[in-house]
């Protein structure tokens, strides 16, 4: 079996159908791909060894594998990185603000990507600095699936300074927020982060719906602070987007809703 065969056994495990059996057995892969078992099944002990696909003992159903994903997921970081600059581009175009593309490191969030309009007053210096997760709404983004025992086991020790006039005080205040950010679909803040300060921000999803990063506008609130909740509808639509070239569909997103002290 050529090539080609071999990955259309990888499309048809990566399926919904797949997914949600925890695998395909050896027969129903050969209908799908149109081959003969005994052709589908060699190609697939060939995968196996390559660790691209596991097969469950006892159901004897192939699933992707752990090497797979491995792959995959070194592809999707690489991809993101290329494929974001013009989405900030055109988020600074309509919105005049500097736009961001940032990741979770630990407790803290990362600038990976900063594109700033011509004007004077700007956020400079972003690229490659890490503020608290707490207080900007990039990290709001990034923290959307976790539930309240993650958020408090993440955030376990961590001292919230008061940054600016409006910085959450503990766990459960930022949970409110992050709660009613995930409902939006996108984080706003207020002079959390520092005084007269606003941003938005949206997650940014890989190809299995887990959040990769996140997008954002901040910007001075006498500028900003009257279209925010615009902004914010805008950098959802930029992040929706980049998520969708990075191979993620709508219909695969799971929230996650609990209450605090919830199991």
């Amino acid at each position: 079996m050529n090539l080609r065969k071999e990955l259309a056994i990888l499309i048809v495990l990566g399926r919904e159908e797949a997914v949600e059996n925890g695998g395909l057995g050896v027969v129903r892969i050969a209908e799908l791909i149109g081959r003969e078992k005994s052709q589908v099944s060699r190609a697939l002990k060939m995968l196996a060894q390559s660790g691209l696909v596991d097969r469950d003992p006892s159901t004897r159903h192939y699933r992707l594998g752990w090497r797979f994903f491995t792959l995959a997921a070194r592809a999707g970081e690489q991809r993101l990185l290329r494929v974001t600059p013009p989405l900030l581009e055109r988020l600074v175009k309509n919105l005049g603000e500097t736009a961001h593309l940032s990741v979770l490191q630990g407790t803290e969030v990362l600038t990976v990507l900063s594109k700033s309009p011509p004007h004077a007053v700007t956020a400079a210096g972003w690229s490659g600095r890490t503020v608290p997760v707490y207080c900007t709404s990039s990290g709001q983004a990034l923290l959307f699936e976790r539930d309240y025992d993650a958020l408090s086991d993440l955030l376990s020790g961590i001292e919230f300074r008061k940054l600016g006039p409006n910085t959450v005080g503990g766990v459960e205040q930022l949970y409110e927020r992050v709660v009613a950010a995930r409902a939006r679909g996108y984080a706003l803040v207020d002079e959390e982060f520092e005084f007269g300060l606003v941003g938005a921000a949206a997650p940014v999803r890989d190809f299995k719906g887990q959040i990769l990063a996140a997008l954002n506008i901040s910007a001075p609130k006498f500028r900003l602070g009257e279209r925010l909740g615009a902004a914010g509808q805008e950098v959802k639509r930029a992040a929706d987007e980049l998520s969708t070239l990075l191979g993620w569909s709508s219909d695969s997103q799971l929230g996650v809703v609990d209450s605090p002290g919830s199991s």
